[in-house]
């Protein structure tokens, strides 16, 4: 019987290790969309479009496969102006994990890229909606409905 529930704790432990690094590596992987983004923001004096976001991650997934763990990403780079604030989300993808690391998303900010004044955040899924919808445009939101 003791073996048994010494198994079932180990288990149990495993599971919750297992989001643990995973979301760890998601921020890693995050982290580094940030320093190319800034990066291209230096040279070019915007950040860059989606497609060249796409295409980055694409060939790190080829060249080092498992290491760009960023699931679905949104990136606003489109809804982004000269008078958008620090605080605007840039790129955020949503991260779905056991407790107790629980469900929210992994966010990166404009300011992050801009004066480097940040990193890769993790925010709890109902915070994180209620700050998006204060930043979305309804163009956007139309957007994004039309692509579910």
């Amino acid at each position: 019987m003791t073996v048994i529930v010494i198994t079932a704790i180990l288990v149990g432990a495993m599971f919750v290790f297992k989001d643990y690094v995973n979301r760890s590596e998601a921020m890693r992987a995050m982290g580094l969309l940030r320093q190319v983004i800034k990066q291209y923001r230096d040279e070019h004096g915007s950040v860059p479009p989606k497609s060249w976001v796409d295409s980055w991650i694409d060939k790190q997934r080829e060249d080092q496969p498992g290491n760009i763990r960023l699931g679905n990403l949104q990136y606003r780079a489109r809804w982004i102006t000269f008078e958008s604030s620090p605080d605007e989300f840039l790129a955020y993808t949503e991260g779905n994990y056991n407790f107790p690391v629980g469900k929210g998303y992994i966010v990166l900010r404009l300011g992050a890229v801009r004066k480097d004044d940040g990193r890769p955040e993790w925010i709890e899924r109902e915070e994180f909606k209620t700050l998006l919808a204060q930043q979305q445009s309804p163009e956007e939101i139309q957007m994004m409905q039309k692509q579910r």
